[in-house]
């Protein structure tokens, strides 16, 4: 007889994971796995790009090997069909040269690949990395794959000031109100924008 996980989900219910929401502790996550250049790009992708872990492990090191800071490359969404694209900025340029001068892989290979299978990492090992890291700082909450594109978001917003509006587009949502629902703002939150001063 199999022991039930009292806290799974119940059948039919959606697992929300969280965003990082807090500078301190990406800073905390990015130095604990700074030793593995792979993990370190995934992060730092991930919460630079918001987009879907998904279409991250999908890369492959021809496409992204050439980049400089400021440029990207386009990519189509697996769940949406939409365009988008992979911008890459200073922070991810220097994850990538770090991962570039210790792999020694070949172009055709995957970004993200798995040592043992040489495919991509799945979803399912991204949760995991995601649930190890968070967990090693410390971070009460749930966490897993989709948390990278939610702290791009949540930090976008909060330290940065950039628009609802401006973050739908960018995660190709229908609304910004689906996008603030998305990023998991709390009505605190809100209630502090509502008292600034104009």
């Amino acid at each position: 007889m199999s022991i039930k996980n009292p806290n799974h989900p119940a059948k039919g219910s959606r697992i929300t994971v969280e965003p990082i929401r807090n500078l301190g502790h990406i800073k905390s996550i990015k130095k604990l796995i700074m030793d593995n250049p792979r993990n370190y790009l995934l992060f730092v992708l991930g919460i630079n790009n918001g987009l879907r872990a998904g279409d991250l492990l999908k890369l492959k090191v021809r496409d992204v090997k050439n980049l400089r800071p400021g440029q990207s490359i386009a990519i189509r969404e697996s769940k949406t069909g939409k365009n988008n694209i992979l911008m890459i900025n200073k922070t991810a340029y220097k994850a990538l040269q770090i991962f570039l001068e210790g792999a020694g892989i070949d172009n055709g290979e995957y970004l993200f690949a798995s040592r043992k299978t040489k495919k991509p990492l799945t979803i399912q090992s991204v949760n995991a990395l995601v649930k190890k890291w968070t967990g090693e700082i410390n971070l009460s909450g749930n966490y897993g794959a989709h948390t990278l594109r939610k702290t791009f978001g949540y930090i976008q917003r909060t330290e940065f000031g950039v628009g609802f509006e401006v973050l739908a587009k960018r995660f190709n949502h229908t609304s910004p109100a689906v996008t603030m629902r998305y990023l998991g703002l709390t009505s605190n939150e809100v209630n502090e924008f509502l008292m600034n001063e104009i």
